[in-house]
């Protein structure tokens, strides 16, 4: 027998292994499961993306970051209502009624806007920051403002 033992010892080493796990598994299923940890519920408290993930690390309290502002549905725009902002290539409804919240009704307006206005606009755009610049609105605003169609349509296209 001590024999056969050494001639298939590897054979007799995964039997061992295999009894040995079995028994580890059997023992450890009998233990109850460890406690789960509980978190805050921070996507309930209205946090911000950013928020969640910190608010497990111990961070302020999601309370405490402002939440983005909520910009009111402005009716389609009518004769005594200002310009049709829509007409600017890159400037589409969405953008438009965030823009009459902020008090730009005027193609005027846009064509007069400064280095500092465009940086002040944008950062109350959100995620249309940027287009201001990226889509030319200003140069597009003074074309318009000025009625001339022809220039507008040969350098940004039909209107």
């Amino acid at each position: 027998m001590m024999e056969w033992i050494q001639a298939n010892a590897v054979l007799v080493g995964a039997i061992a292994l295999v009894l040995v796990l079995a028994l580890v598994f059997l023992l450890r299923r009998g233990k109850a499961l460890p406690q789960k940890r509980e978190y805050r519920d921070v996507l309930s408290e209205g946090a911000a993306p950013a928020a969640r993930n910190s608010a497990l690390i111990d961070a302020p309290p999601a309370a405490a970051i402002d939440p983005p502002p909520v910009l009111a549905e402005a009716p389609p725009p009518s004769s005594d209502e200002g310009d049709d902002l829509t007409r600017i290539k890159g400037l589409g409804p969405k953008i438009s009624t965030a823009l009459r919240a902020l008090g730009v009704t005027r193609y005027a307006q846009i064509a007069a806007w400064t280095e500092e206005d465009v940086a002040r606009i944008d950062a109350q755009l959100g995620a249309f920051a940027g287009r201001a610049t990226r889509d030319n609105w200003i140069e597009q605003a003074g074309l318009l403002a000025g009625g001339d169609t022809a220039a507008y349509e040969a350098r940004f296209g039909k209107l």
